[in-house]
């Protein structure tokens, strides 16, 4: 374990076998259908990569690249995009995939956005729900693991560009960002 991480919340094997599920309802649910996997970088890169090789049928991928936090612990709640999309959306099943879902106000955003660009569907992927901490309605069908109001890092989540190559998911040490 990190020396700046308190506890390991998820271990790779965990994490391993519930992308694996999530990958098998995605297949199920899109049997026979192209999927276009939309990732937020840089939290959800590494996910998305593991999640895009669970999945069994026609996918397809790209990247958007928004910040909310910036160097700080919480988000700001002002979304900004840095990358755009290279694919057009326009009536294609889109699954916008999130390392952590919290407060919601990026993924309402990022979801008002895409929705603007009449896909077919617009569905949620997240590694991570932290239950109650939502500050908008924001839904998501795919959640991998409900996540505790902790500052957590480890695959590919970071705090300062820091700890995204940890393969498990664990709790920073306060100390760190305060």
């Amino acid at each position: 374990m990190h020396q700046d991480v308190t506890e390991i919340l998820f271990t790779t094997d965990e994490i391993d076998a519930c992308v694996k599920r999530m990958g098998a309802q995605i297949s199920a649910d899109y049997a026979g259908q192209k999927v276009l996997l939309i990732t937020v970088l840089k939290g959800a890169f590494i996910f998305m990569a593991d999640l895009a090789r669970a999945i069994k049928g026609d996918v397809e991928i790209d990247f958007m690249a928004v910040s909310s936090y910036g160097a700080e612990a919480k988000s700001s709640g002002i979304v900004r995009i840095i990358k755009d999309l290279e694919s057009s959306v326009e009536g294609r099943h889109i699954i916008i995939v999130e390392d952590i879902l919290d407060s919601g106000l990026t993924l309402k955003y990022l979801s008002k956005n895409i929705k603007s660009r009449n896909p077919l569907s617009i569905e949620v992927a997240t590694l991570l729900l932290k239950e109650g901490k939502q500050q908008t309605d924001v839904k998501c069908r795919y959640v991998g693991f409900i996540c505790p109001d902790e500052f957590v890092v480890g695959y590919g989540l970071d705090y300062a560009e820091r700890y995204r190559n940890l393969p498990y998911i664990g709790i920073l040490d306060e100390r760190v960002y305060s």
